[in-house]
C-alpha cells in the first residue's frame, strides 16, 4: 500500500514516536494474490477416480507432513489466506518445492482430502491454484502430478517465500540478491529526472520514515518504509518490464535473510544512500542514483554468504 502525501504531515515528523507507531500500523509490503475462483468445468480436472488407474501412492508418502498440520484447519488463528483452502495451497506448495513430494509424483485428490480432512472443493481449487504456479499438471487419463523444478514460475511470490524457508534457501537468497542487483541500479538510473513531484515527496516521505525508525532501531518499520522505497522506485522507471518485477522485490525483501545487504541493514549508511537517491533523481542525476542502489545492494565483507537469522515460514495468502 502507498502512503498519501498527506502521510507525513499525518505523522508529524517532529515526534518519534508518533511516526513509529502509525507507520507500524499503516505500511504493508505489496503483495500479489491469485484469484480463488474456479471458472466452469476446471473442478472436473481434477477427477476423484473410483478405481486404481492412477499410481495412488499409499499413506506413508504423507508421513513427511508435521502432525499438528495434518489438519489444515488448525492454523486458521495465524493464516493471511482465507480458511483451509490457502492453508492447503500453502501446505502443499512448501512440501512440493522442500522436495518432500518430487517430480511427477501422482497426487490423488481423494487422498489429500482425507489426509488433511478437507472437502473436494477446497482440494480441487487448491491444485488448481497449484497449477498456476507450474507446480502440478492435470491431464485425463494421468491425472495431477508434480512438476519438475524447470516448469515452476519461479517468479511467483509464494514460490519466491517457500524456497526461501525451505532447503533452498541460500540458492533463493542469493538469486534474489543477484536479481535485484542487475535490474534496481537500472531502475534507479532510468527513474532520474521521470519522476512526478508527488512521487518524489513520497520517496522523500519513506526515507525521512527510514531515519526515524532506524533512530529508534525499529527494524519492522524500517523493513516495511524500504519495500515501499524500492516498489515505487521500480514503478516509475518508465520500464512496464521494469514495473511488472516490483511484485518481485517486494517478496525478495519480505524474506530477507541470509546475507545482510546495506538496504537491509538499518543505520545512518543505508538512510544516507536512500536520501542520496532520492535527491540525484529529483535532480535527474541517474548515474548517482545508479552508483547509490549498487552500494546499497553490497553485502558487506564481514557478511557470510548463507549466514542466516532463524525465520518462521509465513502464513498463507489470500488466493
Amino acid at each position: 500500500m502507498l502512503f498519501s502525501k498527506a502521510l507525513k504531515a499525518r505523522i508529524g515528523i517532529a515526534d518519534k514516536g508518533c511516526v513509529s507507531t502509525l507507520a507500524h500500523s499503516m505500511m504493508t509490503a505489496a503483495r500479489s494474490a491469485d484469484s480463488g475462483v474456479a471458472g466452469s468445468g476446471e473442478l472436473d480436472r481434477y477427477s476423484y477416480p473410483d478405481s486404481g488407474g492412477t499410481d495412488r501412492p499409499g499413506p506413508a508418502s504423507w508421513e513427511g507432513v508435521e502432525p499438528d498440520m495434518g489438519r489444515v484447519g488448525r492454523r486458521g488463528g495465524s493464516s493471511r489466506g482465507r480458511g483451509l483452502h490457502g492453508q492447503l495451497v500453502q501446505q502443499l506448495g512448501q512440501m512440493i518445492v522442500s522436495g518432500d513430494l518430487g517430480a511427477d509424483r501422482p497426487l490423488v485428490p481423494e487422498e489429500i482430502g482425507q489426509r488433511f480432512e478437507v472437502s473436494r472443493t477446497v482440494v480441487r481449487e487448491s491444485l488448481r491454484v497449484l497449477e498456476a504456479k507450474g507446480l502440478v499438471s492435470a491431464r485425463p487419463n494421468v491425472g495431477t502430478r508434480v512438476r519438475p523444478v524447470a516448469d515452476w514460475n519461479l517468479l511467483d511470490p509464494d514460490i519466491i517465500e517457500w524456497r526461501a524457508f525451505g532447503p533452498q534457501r541460500d540458492d533463493q537468497r542469493r538469486e534474489l540478491l543477484e536479481l535485484r542487483w542487475t535490474i534496481e541500479p537500472l531502475a534507479a538510473r532510468l527513474a532520474a529526472g521521470h519522476g512526478r513531484d508527488d512521487v518524489q515527496q513520497r520517496l522523500a516521505d519513506m526515507a525521512e520514515i527510514m531515519a526515524h525508525a532506524a533512530a529508534q532501531n525499529d527494524a519492522l518499520t524500517f523493513s516495511r518504509a524500504d519495500t515501499e522505497f524500492h516498489t515505487l522506485l521500480l514503478q516509475i522507471a518508465g520500464n512496464k518490464m521494469l514495473e511488472h518485477l516490483s511484485g518481485i522485490v517486494s517478496s525478495a525483501l519480505h524474506v530477507s535473510g541470509g546475507s545482510v545487504t546495506g538496504c537491509e541493514r538499518p543505520g545512518d549508511t543505508s538512510v544516507g544512500l536512500h536520501q542520496r537517491i532520492v535527491e540525484a533523481l529529483a535532480e535527474g542525476d541517474g548515474g548517482t542514483a545508479e552508483a547509490a542502489m549498487r552500494q546499497l545492494l553490497t553485502v558487506p565483507a564481514d557478511q557470510p554468504s548463507g549466514a542466516a537469522d532463524s525465520h518462521v515460514v509465513p502464513a498463507p495468502r489470500e488466493h
